[in-house]
C-alpha cells in the first residue's frame, strides 16, 4: 500500500509522499486531481519564516506527509433557531460583536444509542446552512508564459453571525480576492481576517448580519467509532454535499509542509473541495475543520480534519489580533533540498535543509547565521528535515536561546539564537 499522501491546495497542488493539501488560491478548477495525484504549482518566492514559518520546497513533487483535502467550499450549516437558543444560554466566547455559539460545556460523548442522537439528514439540515463555498483568486509570475490568473475553491464554517468564517488557511494562502457563496445563493467578497500557516486556520470575514453559525462543539469528548458528518464543497461546485462516516481515531500524528499537526481521522468521503468545511458529530456540533485527506490510489477512507477545539483557540486569537500569539520565529526562510532537481532549480550544490534568506535584523542575522546555510542540528539534535526543524523549535518558547550548528562551505559553525515572536505585517499589536 502506498503511504503518500498530498497536501492539496487548489492553486497548489504540488503532490507529496502521502497526503494532499488543497490551498484553493492557486489551481485551475479543471485539474482538481487525477487519482489524487496533482500537478506542481507555479514556482513562487519562499515565504519569510523561520521554524514556524520555514517553507518546504521539494522539487516538483514535494515530499509531504499529509493532503489537506481540497480547498474548496465548505462550511457547516447549523439550525438557525437552535443556534439562537444556543447563543443566548451557551455562548463562552466571542469574535468581533456576536457570540460563537458553543455546546453545553456538560455535554458527554455522543453514543450510538443515545436518545438524542441525529440521523445524518437531520445532521444535514441542521449545519448545511452554515457551510459556505469559497472562491478565491490568485495572481501568478511565471518567466515562461507570464501573468497567470488562477482560480481555486473551497470550503468554510461561518461561526459569527456577523460573518466571521473560519476555513484553512492552505484555502485562502495567497489569494487576491475572497467570494464567499451562502447556501441560499447570496455572494459576498470577504475580507482576510488572520492566517496561521502551523495550524492551517484562517479566519476571513463577510459584511453580512444574522446569518446561520454552526454550533460548536467538544473535540476532547470525542470517541473512536461515533458518528462524523462531512460537509464541504467537493470539486469546488458541488456545495453542500454531504458524507459520513466515523470517527476512525485521534490524535494522529500528521507531517504536512513540514508541520507537525494532530488530527483527527475519518472515513467520511473526503475531496478536494472539502477544505476548511466542517466535521459533525451525531448532535450536528462542529468537532473539526476537514483538512486533509489520503493520497494513493489504493487508499480509501483516510481523511483529516483539525480539533475544533484547537482551530478556535487560532480562531480567537486571529480574530483579536490578526496573528497567534506566542508563535516563535528564527528570523530565517528555509527551503528544504531533497533531490537533485530541486538543488538544480536553487542552483544550490548540496541536499539539506538549506537557509535561504535571513531576516535583516533578526536574531538569526545578529548571531552571525547566512543566506546559504545549511542546517545540521538545533540544540544537539541532528537535523535532516524540515518537519525536524520545527520539531525542536516547537519544544521552546518565545524568549528561549537554542544552539543551531551550520554547514558553511565544508566547515562546520555553532550559533546562539533567541527565538522571537512571529508577528505578520498585517497583525494589529
Amino acid at each position: 500500500m502506498n503511504n503518500d499522501f498530498l497536501r492539496q491546495s487548489d492553486s497548489e497542488q504540488q503532490p507529496n509522499n502521502g497526503f494532499t493539501q488543497q490551498s484553493d488560491g492557486e489551481q485551475q478548477f479543471n485539474s482538481y486531481f487525477n487519482e489524487l495525484q496533482y500537478q506542481q504549482a507555479p514556482h513562487k518566492t519562499p515565504k519569510k519564516g523561520g521554524g514556524k514559518k520555514a517553507l518546504a520546497v521539494l522539487s516538483t513533487v514535494l515530499v509531504m506527509a499529509v493532503c489537506t483535502v481540497c480547498g474548496y467550499f465548505g462550511g457547516v450549516y447549523a439550525n438557525s433557531q437552535a443556534q439562537q437558543n444556543s447563543a443566548d444560554d451557551n455562548s463562552n466566547g466571542s469574535a468581533g460583536n456576536s457570540n460563537v455559539v458553543y455546546m453545553s460545556s456538560n455535554t458527554s460523548p455522543v453514543s450510538e444509542d443515545e436518545s438524542d442522537a441525529l440521523s445524518v439528514s437531520e445532521i444535514a439540515a441542521m449545519a448545511a446552512d452554515s457551510v459556505v463555498e469559497i472562491v478565491v483568486q490568485s495572481t501568478s509570475d511565471s518567466g515562461y508564459i507570464g501573468q497567470t490568473i488562477l482560480t481555486g475553491a473551497g470550503s468554510g464554517v461561518i461561526l459569527t453571525q456577523s460573518g466571521y468564517i473560519i476555513t484553512n488557511n492552505h484555502v485562502v494562502e495567497d489569494a487576491d480576492s475572497i467570494k464567499v457563496r451562502l447556501r441560499n445563493g447570496e455572494e459576498y467578497y470577504a475580507e482576510l481576517i488572520g492566517a496561521d500557516a502551523k495550524s492551517d486556520v484562517a479566519v476571513i470575514k463577510i459584511d453580512a448580519e444574522n446569518l446561520t453559525v454552526a454550533v460548536v462543539g467538544d473535540s476532547s469528548l470525542l470517541q473512536v467509532g461515533e458518528l462524523a458528518v462531512a460537509i464541504g464543497n467537493p470539486l469546488g461546485e458541488l456545495g453542500g454535499t454531504v458524507t459520513d462516516g466515523i470517527i476512525s481515531a485521534l490524535d494522529r500524528e500528521i507531517t504536512i509542509d513540514g508541520e507537525n499537526m494532530t488530527l483527527l481521522q475519518t472515513n467520511a468521503a473526503i475531496n478536494p473541495g472539502n477544505s476548511g468545511g466542517g466535521l459533525f458529530n451525531g448532535r450536528g456540533e462542529l468537532i473539526g475543520i476537514v483538512n486533509a485527506k489520503s493520497s494513493g490510489t489504493d487508499i480509501e477512507g483516510l481523511g483529516f480534519a483539525i480539533p475544533i477545539n484547537d482551530a478556535m483557540e487560532v480562531f480567537n486569537d486571529l480574530v483579536e489580533y490578526g496573528y497567534v500569539r506566542g508563535r516563535v520565529d528564527t528570523g530565517m526562510q528555509m527551503l528544504e533540498i531533497n533531490d537533485t532537481q530541486t538543488a538544480y532549480m536553487y542552483r544550490v550544490s548540496q541536499l539539506g535543509l538549506y537557509v535561504y534568506e535571513v531576516e535583516n535584523g533578526s536574531s538569526a542575522q545578529s548571531a552571525g547565521l547566512q543566506s546559504g546555510d545549511y542546517i545540521l542540528s538545533v540544540d544537539g539534535t541532528e537535523i535532516s528535515s524540515l518537519a525536524d526543524f520545527n520539531s525542536a523549535i516547537d519544544a521552546h518558547s518565545v524568549g528561549d536561546q537554542v544552539e543551531i550548528s551550520v554547514l558553511r562551505g565544508r566547515t562546520v559553525h555553532d550559533f546562539t539564537i533567541t527565538l522571537t515572536e512571529y508577528i505578520p505585517d498585517s497583525a494589529v499589536v
